[in-house]
């Protein structure tokens, strides 16, 4: 198979090298599953390749046939990038409206995939997500707008600090922003031409894509997902807000053609998309389609709102990207989005942890905190941000650098009891009524999220669904601030109550403290259906 592999691509070069210039650069023999499969081809430079220079390649596993398009990466080189995800054997044929580049055919194994790569993120169950191999993902994601245009020891102290934070997704623009007068402006632009605003926007800066693809594999490689926001309206002074329909157009098949092979890249059209002044809404329906049409992984697609939010149960939206800080101050208010938009709902951003004058950047610890609980204990997911001042003026959800708040580690934590809850994710409980604060899976698992009350006691009591008299159940009492859990003595036997309640056979209540940000964690003794971890033994 090995000889027959290496006789195919032999072929074809000699087939490919008529033209003077042209030839394969690069074709490995293997690649991973759910990684990078990279063809590179040696071809024309005249004229203006970006434009002029069609290039595509077919795969096929035996099964199904995938068309991906190819890239001009400058100096006479273009490259195919394919993320192949089943086992065995692929071959590959390319096309192209230049001969030199068109019928390149070849093969190359498919391996294993590797400890620690799951392949890329999906939507299941209608409202969550997980990873092709079916582990569960549930999204801790944070906001770091501009870190990839930042001076390369601050993007490495990023790096640094993210492999220590809770975190599983990162925000960040495409594009730079304009950081102030105090910043320098960024080393790299994506189109040729000089700053501020004399582009050639036909022509892009293969420099600047190789930096920001290297970013994304960072991510990759610390298990991060990269959730890439094409556009934005903090750069006016660069010009990349007004490029008109045709050159945004361009920039999107572009961006897609190069970083779509990644795993860990999701799709998000912009950040305050009713923010960017010189798009309509329709121009954002036709960069979802056009994101759509040139991917052929289908990866995650969404849009950042600023006041008004995007109809998310369009067709070409995978999940709502909602910023919101009122949605997420009970949890009664953050679930009503996901019955509207019947997909997953991830609250991206819910103001910031911070001390700065703007009032989203105001959120103390503890605030911050109680957003991630009342946002996940009802089956929807949130961001954090942070902008605390410092000596060095660089905050975090602009620039990265470090972390400096209190509630990262309380994220983590929250973090931990969800992935050790149950697989296929946590839903609403009796989302229409009281308490409104509680999640999990009926009979099996529940959380329940005081918020801001401080109750010094909580009668045992569970919704009727899936609940049965004679039924036993652990409570665990979670100080969500202190980030403690403590088993209380004993077990609570269910008894029927009225149409719509089971309570404790004894009427035994819970001891409370009395302090904001409690949870309780109640257990379904015995049950095998939960994770295996999940399972409580009986005493």
């Amino acid at each position: 198979m090995y000889l027959r592999r290496v006789i195919v691509l032999l072929v074809a070069w000699s087939c490919a090298v008529s033209g003077s210039r042209a030839g394969i650069l690069a074709a490995p023999g293997a690649a991973e599953r759910w990684g990078i499969f990279e063809l590179a081809l040696r071809g024309p430079a005249e004229g203006n390749p970006f434009l002029e220079v069609e290039l595509a390649a077919e795969f096929s596993d035996g099964e199904r046939t995938m068309r991906v398009s190819g890239f001009y990466d400058g100096e006479d080189v273009y490259r195919v990038r394919f993320m192949p995800d089943t086992l065995g054997t692929w071959s590959f044929t390319t096309r192209s409206n230049r001969a030199e580049l068109s019928g390149i055919a070849g093969s190359f194994e498919t391996t294993p995939a590797a400890p620690g790569n799951h392949g890329p993120v999906g939507v299941v169950n209608r409202w969550h997500f997980a990873y092709a191999d079916g582990t569960p993902y549930r999204p801790f994601g944070t906001t770091i707008y501009g870190w990839a245009h930042r001076p390369e020891t601050l993007q490495e102290e990023t790096l640094r600090t993210l492999a220590e934070a809770p975190f599983n997704k990162v925000r960040m623009l495409l594009t730079p922003q304009n950081f102030g007068r105090q910043v320098p402006r960024p080393e790299r632009f994506p189109y040729e031409g000089t700053p501020p605003r004399d582009w050639d926007y036909t022509r892009f800066n293969p420099d600047f894509f190789r930096h920001i693809e290297r970013r994304i594999g960072d991510l990759r490689d610390l298990g991060i997902e990269c959730d890439l926001i094409l556009f934005h309206p903090y750069g006016r002074m660069w010009g990349l807000d007004e490029m008109g329909p045709e050159n945004d157009d361009r920039l999107v098949r572009y961006v897609v053609a190069r970083f779509a092979a990644f795993r860990n890249i999701w799709w998000s059209m912009a950040n305050e998309y009713d923010f960017v002044r010189w798009k309509q809404p329709e121009d954002w329906d036709r960069c979802f389609q056009v994101v759509q049409a040139s991917d052929p992984y289908g990866r995650l697609r969404s849009i950042h709102n600023g006041f008004q939010i995007y109809n998310a149960t369009l067709p070409w939206v995978t999940h709502a990207s909602i910023q919101s800080g009122a949605a997420v101050e009970e949890a009664g208010r953050a679930e009503l989005l996901r019955s509207a938009f019947r997909k997953p709902i991830v609250y991206d951003e819910v103001k910031y942890e911070g001390d700065i004058e703007r009032r989203w950047g105001q959120l103390d610890g503890r605030e911050m905190v109680h957003r991630f609980w009342s946002g996940k204990v009802v089956g929807t997911y949130v961001g954090h941000g942070e902008c605390l001042t410092n000596p060095e003026s660089i905050m975090w959800i602009s620039q990265g650098g470090r972390l400096r708040g209190e509630s990262p580690p309380r994220i983590q934590f929250l973090r931990t009891i969800l992935e050790d809850g149950p697989a296929e994710g946590i839903e609403p409980i009796d989302k229409w009524q009281e308490p409104a604060g509680m999640g999990g899976r009926p009979g099996r698992y529940y959380l329940l999220y005081f918020g801001r009350e401080k109750p010094t006691s909580w009668t045992f009591e569970l919704f009727k669904n899936g609940i049965a008299d004679g039924m036993t159940f652990t409570v665990d009492v979670i100080d969500t601030w202190d980030m403690t859990i403590e088993r209380v003595p004993g077990l609570f036997t269910t008894k029927k109550k009225d149409a719509y309640h089971f309570v404790d056979a004894e009427g035994r209540t819970v001891s409370l403290p009395g302090k904001p940000g409690m949870a309780l964690r109640i257990l379904r003794v015995g049950d095998t259906s939960n994770d295996p971890e999940l399972e409580v033994p009986i005493e």
